[in-house]
């Protein structure tokens, strides 16, 4: 009797710790859901944004190692007003969701497309730049179009919209490249690499990124941009589902800064005058 006792006293423990566990594991979903860290980060005058330090010009280290670019300049002005500091944590992209909602950091604001996919999971800020997804080769190769991608290895950044387009619409590119299947890397920079020494035949690529990395080569000539169906994307700064008081807050110094002529000011620097900028927009249309 008394071993039968201590048996499910020892099951009652253990199924005691299990729902203990498992609440806990829940109470992260929920307080990523339904908390709002305004207050705390209002508070500590500090917010943390995690980004992928080779996107460039978005977010990446220059070569005195200084985390620098659009998406810096922007987050830093937009916090400027009020009186909290960024502080830009290096992640993995293809964990940018998890470490938001495990409250690692505080934002996703490094070229970070709006999908309905992402849009399950976090929220976002206003959209704020447009991009395109863009086939960069080498002219060399004599790609003109996506099914000159035949058979041939084509490469895509790991977690990127540009992965999730493939995918999504395989007739498109997929169907034609070679397996059916893209080569993931970890970012655009190792990618180039490769495309530059003949192991992929391609890159599929956000045409702000290809704009900029292909302007900065010693020889732009060299590369061919061809343009396809993918739809048009949008970027904004993923944020946690129950942060409201930080998407409005964005929203508004976004609105500020497109109407002070800030916004543009930081558009000239990073894209001269190519680039496209829904905020703008907005604030032309304003009375």
């Amino acid at each position: 009797m008394k071993t039968k006792i201590l048996k499910m006293v020892g099951l009652i423990s253990a199924c005691l710790i299990a729902v203990i566990m498992l609440s806990g594991c829940e109470s992260v979903t929920q307080k990523a859901d339904h908390q709002d860290t305004w207050s705390r980060i209002k508070k500590n005058k500090q917010v943390t944004i995690g980004l992928d330090v080779t996107f460039v010009p978005m977010g990446f280290e220059n070569k005195s190692g200084k985390i620098t670019g659009f998406d810096v300049d922007l987050a830093n002005a937009v916090f400027k007003q009020y009186g909290i500091k960024p502080v830009f944590q290096p992640i993995d992209w293809s964990m940018n969701v998890t470490e938001l909602r495990n409250t690692t950091i505080d934002l996703i604001w490094n070229g970070f497309s709006i999908t309905p996919e992402r849009q399950d999971v976090v929220n976002f800020s206003k959209p704020y730049l447009e991009n395109d997804q863009e086939l960069v080769t080498l002219k060399s190769s004599n790609i003109n179009k996506f099914s000159d991608m035949k058979g041939k290895y084509l490469g895509v950044q790991s977690g990127s919209s540009g992965l999730n387009d493939i995918n999504d619409q395989p007739k498109l590119l997929k169907q034609y490249i070679k397996n059916q299947s893209p080569i993931l890397y970890n970012s655009f920079t190792n990618a180039f690499i490769d495309l530059n020494h003949g192991r992929i035949s391609g890159l599929l690529i956000d045409s702000t990124y290809a704009n900029y990395y292909i302007a900065h080569q010693p020889n732009p000539k060299l590369y061919k941009v061809v343009t396809g169906k993918f739809p048009q994307e949008k970027f904004g700064v993923g944020i946690r589902k129950g942060d409201k008081t930080m998407q409005a807050k964005i929203n508004a110094a976004f609105k500020k800064l497109a109407k002070n002529g800030e916004l543009k000011k930081i558009c000239k620097k990073w894209f001269g005058k190519n680039y496209n900028t829904p905020l703008m927009k907005l604030t032309n249309n304003m009375k």
